[in-house]
C-alpha cells in the first residue's frame, strides 16, 4: 500500500450481486446432493425454527449434514474446487483490476472485501478469489487433516455491519475482538465510511447499507435484469433509503455499473485530495491591520 494515496474500499456481498441465485444452487445442491433447491432451502428453514437458531448456521449445517449423507468429500481442497465452477455475472473477473486503474490514476489506494452470508470456501475457490484483500463469509470449521467438522463462522445480516467497522479501523482478523471494541477517533480511522462503497443485492444487506448511507459513503443496489424478485428488490432498498444507487449485475466496461464506479471514484478523490489544496497566506508575512 502507499501511504501517501488516500485508502478507499469498494465491499460486495456475493450471491445476487457477483453472481446470480446463491452460490449452493449452481451445482452443489442439485448435482452433488441431489436434491431440489426449494426442498433445501426450506429444510434449512424449517431446522432454524426448530432449534430457535440462525438460518445461516443452519443452511451450513445442513451442508455438511446432507454431503455426509451422501459420502462427499469434505476437504477444504474440495469446497475450493466447488467454488471454481461458480458463475460470475459478465464483467466481473475483469473488474477489479479496472477499478484499481482507475482508482490509482486518481491518486487513490483501493482495494476490494467481500462481505457475505454465503460460504467462504466456495468463495476462496472462485476465479476472482485474488482480488480480494479479506473474504468475510460463513465458513467451516476444519480439523488437522483439513476436513470439514462443523461451523466456524456465520454472517448474518446484523454481523455484515461488523465487517464494516474492521474495515473502517482496518483491523481485519475475524478473531481479533480487542482491536475492533478499541477507542479510536473517527478522525484517526484509516478508512472513512465516506471512502467505502457497498455493493449489494437484498434484504441481508439492509443494516450494512443502512450504516454505510448513514455514515456518508455509497450503497450500491444489483440485480439481475429481467428478473422481477432482484428488480424489486432492488426497488424496495431505493424506497426504504437504504440504497441510493443501482444498476443491473453487469460488471463490463461502460456499463451502467462501471459508469457508476468511475463516479464514485472521482467524487471520492476530489474529497479526499481537497485538503491538499487549501493555501492560506502566511500570517507571519501579512501587515497588521490597523484597529477600527
Amino acid at each position: 500500500m502507499n501511504a501517501e494515496r488516500p485508502r478507499v474500499v469498494f465491499a460486495y456481498d456475493f450471491d445476487g450481486t457477483l453472481a446470480p441465485g446463491f452460490m449452493q444452487n449452481h451445482a452443489f445442491i442439485p448435482d452433488e446432493l441431489g436434491m431440489d433447491r426449494q426442498e433445501f432451502w426450506r429444510a434449512v428453514d424449517d431446522l432454524a425454527k426448530q432449534q430457535r437458531g440462525d438460518t445461516i448456521l443452519a443452511y451450513m449445517h445442513m451442508m455438511l449434514a446432507k454431503a455426509r449423507e451422501k459420502g462427499l468429500e469434505l476437504s477444504l481442497d474440495s469446497w475450493r474446487r466447488r467454488g471454481a465452477t461458480l458463475n460470475l455475472f459478465p464483467g466481473v473477473e475483469d473488474w477489479f483490476e479496472r477499478q484499481n486503474r482507475r482508482a490509482a490514476d486518481m491518486g487513490l489506494d483501493l482495494h476490494h472485501f467481500i462481505i457475505s452470508s454465503g460460504n467462504r470456501e466456495l468463495i476462496e475457490g472462485s476465479p476472482i478469489a485474488k482480488h480480494f484483500e479479506r473474504i468475510y463469509a460463513s465458513a467451516f470449521m476444519f480439523d488437522e487433516n483439513e476436513e470439514a467438522i462443523g461451523v466456524a463462522l456465520g454472517v448474518n445480516y446484523t454481523s455484515k455491519t461488523q465487517y464494516l467497522f474492521r474495515i473502517n479501523k482496518w483491523t481485519l482478523e475475524e478473531w481479533d475482538n480487542y482491536a475492533i471494541n478499541r477507542a479510536q477517533e473517527k478522525d484517526d480511522r484509516p478508512v472513512p465510511f465516506d471512502r467505502i462503497v457497498f455493493f449489494g443485492d437484498g434484504f441481508t444487506d439492509v443494516p450494512t447499507m443502512r450504516l454505510v448511507t448513514d455514515q456518508g459513503g455509497y450503497a450500491v443496489a444489483v440485480y439481475e435484469e429481467g428478473n422481477p424478485f432482484t428488480e424489486r428488490a432492488a426497488v424496495d432498498l431505493r424506497k426504504d433509503g437504504r440504497a441510493h444507487l443501482a444498476g443491473p449485475g453487469d460488471y463490463r466496461e461502460h456499463a451502467p455499473l462501471d459508469q457508476l464506479a468511475q463516479a464514485m471514484l472521482t467524487e471520492i478523490a476530489a474529497r479526499a485530495h481537497l485538503p491538499n489544496l487549501v493555501r492560506w497566506p502566511d500570517a507571519e508575512t501579512q501587515p497588521k491591520l490597523p484597529l477600527e
